[in-house]
């Protein structure tokens, strides 16, 4: 156990550094005057590494066919965006907007333009293989991040390393350094979970899996701990596996004791963050969502009641579709029960439930992996809520882009295409709102004004 001074001078100093490198800023300095080094005076940055400066800011105007309102759910056409750096400037439809001289025009007017998506549930980092290195599993990384953002996802969620530490504060930090292109993350770092067996000295827990805790002391401490690393949130694991009675009624495991979340959650909120809760039913399913866990993940026994519970708590709903309904589920309930019965039908249901509860905001997170569910992919996603979930295409679409924006704390800077915001855009060839699966065709991707990628028709 850390010396309670210790924890806390070291969460005081790693908070200064989270709050100087804001997940939405960039901020670089140049060495001291004069640079007699090679070239034009690099950027450098807050490691002492150096790199090339980015270019000055320049008018950049956007010509859109249409453009998909995410704060109305309206789809706008003749539409003209004026972003100067990493900000829009102005919107509004073509006959009402100045276009400044000497500006760079982008044609997208046989195009639809959208916000940049917002993916609330990926894990950047694959599995850490049985010997990897770090080396190896950054790089992994590093490609999945950066397949996501080519993907049209621009921001993003992390939902624990998988076992690789705080890498993932690492990525980020660089996303927003400028060093590699990537979506605008927040991370949850390790995750915690629950060992009621007593800590074994001669086989300590491992430094870069998830925290293990076994009382409500170590469960604050670890709280304090992650944040002082630079979690933005807090991953927790209150309901565990699932499996069938002979009947065929569906049960789940509880995890944390009812003390230990509570404390888990109250503490995150102390400290001015949130707990996202791994979920799939039963008893731990309502003890996170009484606990006040402020996203409910998975959770494939969502029932009337506590999808009203979470309405009243303003909880949110981070279903992961497409994850919990792949192949391979079928085949382990195949295995498990002699092919009696399924969860895949269950989960479905939930999330239809969920759509039809009045005021209860769905996510979009798809849970990709990098091991079922590939980097890149994860506009799969988009489809399953309207097909098989009850959603609406607009309300698909505001789960990736206004709900998300909102759950990060970001609504003011992301999420929607307005003066003042980020410039993270994308643009598909047709109309989503007339074909969903036009979201997994993304031919445009601007994040902070910078293009990421274009192959639409010149």
């Amino acid at each position: 156990m850390r010396c309670p001074s210790v924890l806390i001078a070291r969460f005081a100093v790693s908070f200064a550094s989270i709050a100087l490198w804001s997940p939405l800023s960039s901020q670089v300095q140049v060495p001291p005057a004069p640079w007699r080094g090679a070239g034009p005076t690099p950027c450098v940055g807050s490691d002492g590494g150096i790199f090339q400066c980015p270019p000055p800011p320049r008018v950049i105007v956007i010509r859109a066919g249409r453009l998909f309102d995410s704060r109305t759910g309206q789809m706008l056409t003749k539409q003209t965006v004026i972003l100067t750096g990493d900000r829009i400037i102005d919107v509004g439809p073509q006959k009402q907007i100045i276009i400044p001289a000497g500006s760079q025009i982008i044609d997208l007017s046989e195009a639809t333009v959208l916000p940049g998506l917002i993916d609330a549930h990926t894990h950047m980092f694959n599995i850490r293989a049985a010997g990897g290195s770090t080396e190896a599993s950054m790089l992994i990384a590093v490609q999945n991040a950066q397949a996501d953002l080519r993907a049209g996802f621009t921001a993003a969620r992390d939902m624990s390393s998988h076992g690789n530490g705080y890498g993932d504060v690492a990525i980020r930090d660089a996303i927003n350094q400028g060093r590699i292109d990537g979506p605008r993350y927040q991370v949850s770092t390790r995750g915690i979970v629950w060992s009621a067996t007593p800590l074994n000295p001669a086989a300590p827990d491992s430094p870069l899996a998830s925290a293990v805790v076994r009382n409500v002391e170590e469960a604050r401490a670890a709280v304090h701990d992650q944040i002082g690393y630079g979690a933005d949130w807090i991953k927790l694991f209150p309901a565990g596996a699932y499996s069938f009675t002979a009947t065929g009624e569906a049960q789940y495991q509880v995890t944390y004791p009812m003390p230990v979340l509570q404390a888990l959650i109250d503490e995150t909120h102390r400290l001015g963050k949130k707990a996202a809760c791994h979920v799939y039913g039963g008893e731990g399913q309502k003890n996170a969502i009484i606990a006040g866990c402020d996203t409910i993940e998975h959770a494939f026994g969502l029932d009337q009641d506590q999808a009203n519970m979470m309405v009243q708590k303003g909880l949110r709903y981070d279903p992961t579709l497409i994850r919990y309904i792949e192949p391979y589920m079928d085949d382990n309930d195949a295995k498990s029960t002699g092919g009696k019965y399924r969860m895949t039908p269950i989960f479905e249901k939930a999330v239809q439930l969920a759509a039809a509860t009045s005021g209860l905001k769905i996510m979009m997170g798809s849970g990709a992996d990098g091991s079922t569910y590939a980097h890149g992919t994860q506009a799969l996603d988009f489809e399953a809520l309207v097909k098989r979930g009850g959603l609406t295409p607009v309300r698909a679409i505001q789960a990736a882009t206004t709900v998300n924006a909102e759950v990060l704390g970001w609504e003011d800077q992301i999420g929607s295409i307005d003066k003042g915001k980020y410039a993270d855009l994308i643009a598909v060839s047709g109309d989503p709102l007339a074909d969903i699966t036009e979201l997994q065709r993304v031919r445009f991707v601007m994040k902070g004004g910078k293009v990421i990628r274009n192959e639409l028709p010149k």
